[in-house]
């Protein structure tokens, strides 16, 4: 049986109504289409509260995760890497089927680093290791790294298993447990992972679960007062929100990993310009454009503007908007009816404002396409600082092109924005080079290859792009605590 045939048959077995017409939840539709998935009923707090319970309870001293070694935490996560392997086919059409995205994109983007991920950070459950503080006089002083006990997970809708993983590998590696929340609107692929994952008995009870829900839901699971940490990926407003709850009641440590309006800056001097079109075009545009740290501000030296835009103009006219599932379509639907609201919203103000289109501009109504949440790839040409297409995230495939004349006035155009998550520079030049990603206010910063990314690396903004990094080594701190320990004879 394909993966899509057991995506469906999952589904099947789904509640397709509430069973309480009074619950909480809604309808799951799918956006290549618009037929019904599943009905999603969303936990309440009394729900929240007792997945967080047998989260602490299977983090209490004597439980078996607390008992077992690093080695075989480390063969734990090992085989929940495993357990995404054997089972990528569904759990790849699940997130076509629920987010939109294409079943190539998940399949050859999504699973392999939603496995990967586990064994990476299996690799540290021993390398992590404490200090022996310089302390003055007979005592020593040894500082020790502690987990931080049960972490509240709140995943996005645009990556529903790879990003779930990037939290919950580390989390569990330093030896906390989880309580996940993803989006409402994609959670059918995590949900059926966990129980993937339950079957396999790779994990404790109550080390890895999780909750389903909307806001009041996320609400209720990130001031609980079992809640040690929280780590949220999301909208900024979000952020500020989790941010203000948390501080009012359990001040639980708290990671963001917020929005974005990355810039990417090509010089005139780029050393292979139809390669820089080619990779900027496809981070911009793959994936329906649905990524936080995507160069959503193309910045064009004068001398390549027209060249550049004439480039990206057929490559957006070329694209195939079609079901996720169809081998020849190129891009799949936005994941739901609001977020593309928003998206013709940020178009037409782009329009009122005196941007220029140059391509798309709307919706994909083709053969059956208008069953769906299509948009054309958008790029607007002629953007300036003072428009909202400039400085606001729209979270899909519409592109702003600001020209420019100086490296000054490129840099000054790039930092011109509330965020900070991610930019790039195209240049020969390796002075320049030095002096514009050193000049930049971005947490990563991509010379001559724009999204380069790797486990080892530290992910993560400035400003309002959030606080605290994903991956590598400098994730570590967020699912830690430093214990000062006094040895005095």
């Amino acid at each position: 049986m394909n993966g899509r045939a057991l995506a469906d048959r999952w589904l099947a077995t789904r509640p397709q109504a509430p069973v309480d017409p009074a619950a909480p939840g809604w309808h799951r539709t799918n956006p290549a289409t618009g037929a019904p998935l599943a009905w999603v009923a969303f936990d309440d707090a009394a729900a929240v509260d007792r997945a967080v319970r047998r989260a602490g309870s299977a983090f209490a001293p004597d439980s078996p995760w607390r008992r077992l070694s690093r080695r075989d935490r480390a063969a734990a996560l090992r085989a929940v890497g495993e357990v995404v392997r054997a089972n990528a086919d569904e759990l790849a059409a699940l997130v076509s089927l629920e987010n939109g995205k294409l079943l190539r994109e998940a399949l050859e983007d999504d699973m392999p680093d939603t496995a990967d991920v586990f064994d990476y950070y299996a690799g540290w459950t021993d390398k992590l290791y404490g200090e022996l503080s310089p302390v003055e006089g007979d005592a020593w002083n040894i500082v020790t790294r502690d987990p931080a006990g049960v972490c509240a997970l709140l995943v996005p809708w645009n990556f529903p298993l790879l990003l779930a993983a990037w939290k919950i590998a580390p989390a569990l590696a330093m030896g906390n447990t989880v309580v996940v929340k993803p989006s409402p609107f994609t959670p059918f692929s995590l949900l059926r992972l966990t129980e993937l994952v339950a079957e396999a008995g790779v994990l404790p009870d109550g080390v890895l679960e999780v909750v389903v829900g909307d806001a009041d839901t996320g609400a209720a699971l990130v001031t609980h007062p079992g809640v040690a940490k929280v780590s949220f990926t999301g909208s900024t407003a979000v952020g500020r929100r989790i941010l203000s709850d948390v501080a009012a009641t359990n001040l639980a440590a708290t990671t963001l990993e917020l929005g974005g309006k990355s810039p990417n800056i090509v010089f005139g001097d780029v050393p292979d310009l139809e390669a820089c079109i080619e990779r900027s075009f496809h981070l911009m545009f793959s994936q329906k454009g649905e990524k936080c740290s995507e160069p959503t501000r193309f910045l064009l030296h004068e001398s390549v503007h027209d060249e550049f835009v004439a480039a990206l103009v057929a490559k957006a006219d070329a694209v195939v908007c079609g079901d996720p599932f169809d081998p020849a379509a190129t891009q799949g639907p936005q994941c739901n009816e609001a977020q593309l609201d928003r998206l013709l919203a940020g178009i037409a103000a782009a329009h009122d404002e005196g941007a220029t289109l140059v391509a798309g501009g709307g919706r994909d109504t083709t053969g059956d396409n208008g069953r769906g949440l299509f948009l054309r790839p958008t790029i607007f040409t002629g953007v300036t600082p003072a428009m909202a297409l400039f400085r606001d995230e729209l979270f899909g495939p519409v592109l702003a092109v600001t020209s420019f004349r100086t490296e000054e006035e490129a840099v000054a155009l790039a930092n011109d924005t509330p965020y900070g998550l991610a930019a790039g520079v195209y240049t020969g030049d390796l002075g320049r080079a030095r002096r514009v990603a050193t000049a930049l206010d971005a947490g990563q910063v991509f010379v001559n290859r724009y999204g380069c990314y790797d486990f080892a690396a530290p992910f993560g903004g400035t400003k309002g792009s959030g606080w605290g990094k994903e991956m590598g080594i400098h994730s570590l701190d967020a699912y830690t605590r430093a214990k000062s320990i006094w040895l005095a004879g």
